[in-house]
């Protein structure tokens, strides 16, 4: 078994590879479901045997580097090719190496000592038997995603060796589809599917769309219905044409054609200076996940681009569609803002701190900061915003997360899928009888908004952040 160190979420397939705390997003424009979380750390299961426990704590952004086992995996952390799996109806000696694997993962190293009152050794008979009575290979992810399920946490989930390769795509910033470009979120209430984020280059940019901006239909078809969202109808083969008819907040309905394009980037760091009614230089940055490893350097860039002629007054980080990610993600976007001991990673049997490594950008240490959230800030957003509250190094102006904290494992198993399994909480260091996976982050401003219904220019949130910095 090999264990990585990282963290989650998993995949806002777009996806992801590492520690996560789970929201279900998945590549721009993919109707599949998708993961993004909170993640700690990667495990790799070849063998039935009992998983290691130890974990070196997060003393920088770079992951340690792990043992190995057989397979082993390639560099680019694509899973070890196997024989398909037969359809016979013949017990699968991998089906069962694996299912005991991901069963004794739970039993050892899951969070919660009671499996949230399930009785896991009569699912281990139930499951068990399924196996032995012999299963088709999907049937048997199925089998193995239901007994997870049955955890009931809203964060562990079993993946595929597809999902999991997808996942691992998308934590590398390898966004590889045809597609418009966009990362989209459903409003099922007024039936349209809304833009959280546009990718650079793209069809989507080049006319014109935004984010808040709103799909409505696809070639004259509704986006949602009473059945549910559609959006794979954004994707197809690169070249084909689509006519999307758009609103944005605000505005009339128009129809926009664009072709159909690959799209390969990474998850992109929007960012942008406001000047406030009194003059001042407040920085606007949009923080959709930390799922990429590359929003590090964009989260950087975008601040030193900001200050390089002259400091700002203040910052704006949006977090509110921030899904979560990998633990060494936002603990890279947090070093800007502070430094030392901010909280305890908690199981099971230990407490770990958190300890980060601060770095100045531009004087980034002082400037005063608001954080936006709201019920789509999950997993590390809120661990991400709840910190720099609870240390006293931002404002928070927005609507209560939901309380989605817990950290997860990534263990990934010998036919290349994994299973990523909450493992830890978090608490923070100041108040430590705060429970944000019960109650979640609760704003110092309470501050309530619909995405769709709003631009940057006539979103309250942000009209409440200026008027804080004045």
């Amino acid at each position: 078994m090999r264990r990585i160190r990282t963290t989650f979420y998993l995949i806002l397939i777009l996806s992801s590879l590492s520690c996560v705390a789970v929201t279900r997003l998945w590549p721009p424009e993919n109707g599949l479901p998708a993961v993004v979380t909170a993640v700690i750390t990667q495990v790799t299961l070849s063998a039935p045997q009992e998983p290691a426990k130890t974990q070196t704590p997060i003393e920088t952004a770079t992951p340690p580097a792990l043992p190995t086992t057989t397979p082993e995996p390639t560099a680019t952390l694509t899973p070890t090719i196997i024989p398909t799996l037969s359809i016979s109806l013949t017990p699968s000696a991998l089906q069962l190496e694996v299912f005991e694997d991901l069963w004794n993962v739970v039993q050892e190293d899951y969070l919660y000592k009671d499996f949230n009152g399930q009785d896991w050794d009569a699912v281990y008979r139930e499951y068990r038997s399924k196996v032995m009575a012999g299963l088709t290979e999907a049937d048997f992810y199925a089998a193995m995603d239901e007994m997870i399920y049955l955890l009931g946490d809203d964060h562990s989930i079993y993946l595929s060796p597809e999902e999991t390769e997808a996942g691992n795509a998308e934590f590398e910033g390898r966004y590889d589809y045809a597609g418009i470009g966009v990362l989209n979120q459903a409003v099922p209430e007024r039936r349209l599917v809304t833009i959280i984020l546009v990718f650079p280059g793209s069809p989507a940019e080049q006319a014109g769309l935004l984010p808040h901006d709103n799909i409505l239909e696809v070639d004259g078809i509704p986006i949602l219905d009473e059945d549910g969202s559609r959006t794979e109808l954004l994707r197809g083969p690169a070249g084909s044409q689509v006519t999307l008819t758009v609103q944005r907040p605000g505005s009339e309905l128009r129809q926009v054609e664009l072709t159909r394009a690959i799209i390969s980037s990474s998850l992109p760091v929007p960012y942008e200076v406001i000047t406030s009614p009194s003059g001042k230089r407040i920085g606007y940055i949009l923080l959709a996940s930390f799922n990429d490893v590359t929003i590090n350097d964009q989260f950087a860039n975008a601040l030193r681009i900001m200050t390089e002629d002259q400091p700002l007054d203040g910052i704006i980080i949006d977090n509110r569609q921030n899904g979560g990610g990998a633990d060494v993600v936002m603990a890279n976007v947090l070093a800007n803002f502070t430094s030392g001991s901010v909280g305890y990673f908690v199981n099971r049997d230990e407490q770990r701190p958190l300890k980060i490594i601060g770095r100045n950008i531009n004087g980034s240490q002082e400037l005063p900061l608001v954080v936006l959230v709201g019920k789509d800030t999950i997993s590390f957003g809120e661990i991400f915003s709840g910190i720099l509250q609870d240390i006293g190094r931002a404002y928070l102006i927005g609507e209560a997360t939901e309380g989605n904290v817990e950290i997860l494992w990534v263990y990934e198993f010998s036919d290349g899928s994994s299973a990523w399994i909450a493992h830890d909480t978090f608490k923070p260091l100041n108040n430590q009888d705060a429970d944000w996976e019960v109650d979640g982050i609760i704003p110092d401003e309470i501050v309530s908004v619909n995405w769709d219904e709003v631009i940057l220019q006539t979103d309250p949130a942000v009209q409440a952040a200026l008027d804080y910095f004045e």
